[in-house]
């Protein structure tokens, strides 16, 4: 069966956008952005809200810049053919190899699971997140924890009112002193 994982940057304070929706401390060195381009190639599908997705709108025609690097090119060359489900109730269209949701979350996710397909189903966005983590769906939590203290905003985790028992599968520190942590949740 597919795996369900929850993946994001986040502060070592425990927010992925700061209190004046800025993300800027999240731009990834050559070495994390490398790490970002190995982990997307095992994603399958993936799911994400309305501010996430118009964050990724600029991968969808990114290519045509003449001066990116190689690895930008490498990596708007796996995203732009992944499939995305994007969860919204003000968008009315979507584009490249987007779909709106035609059901919730918990929905989507049995049919991505009934369906042949390999590759990780991917959740971005903690909103879409904290709906998943409720239904007990998410198999997989890996942070990208920067350095940096934002103070508010967004939180990795949103509040729940039930707890997780979780089960440490990997760490990495990188050189930019980035620490990526990965649970599993234990079956």
């Amino acid at each position: 069966m597919r795996s369900v994982t929850y993946s994001m940057s986040v502060s070592l304070d425990g927010y992925i956008v700061g209190p004046d929706g800025g993300f800027d401390w999240t731009t990834p060195d050559e070495e994390i952005f490398r790490f970002w381009i190995d982990e997307i190639r095992d994603v399958g599908v993936h799911l994400m809200g309305r501010r996430l997705y118009e964050t990724m709108l600029y991968w969808e025609t990114a290519d045509q810049d003449l001066s990116l690097d190689a690895a930008s090119l490498e990596w708007t060359a796996l995203w732009k053919p992944l499939p995305k489900v994007v969860f919204s109730r003000t968008l009315s269209e979507v584009r490249g190899t987007a779909r709106l949701a035609s059901a919730g979350p918990a929905e989507e996710i049995e049919r991505l699971r009934a369906e042949p397909g390999t590759g990780d189903i991917a959740i971005g966005g903690a909103t879409l997140a904290a709906e998943v983590a409720d239904a007990g769906l998410i198999d997989e939590y890996r942070a990208m924890v920067h350095p940096v203290l934002v103070g508010g905003g967004v939180p990795f985790f949103p509040h729940h009112e039930r707890r997780v028992d979780l089960e440490l599968v990997e760490t990495r520190t990188f050189s930019s002193k980035v620490v990526y942590l990965r649970y599993r949740v234990p079956r």
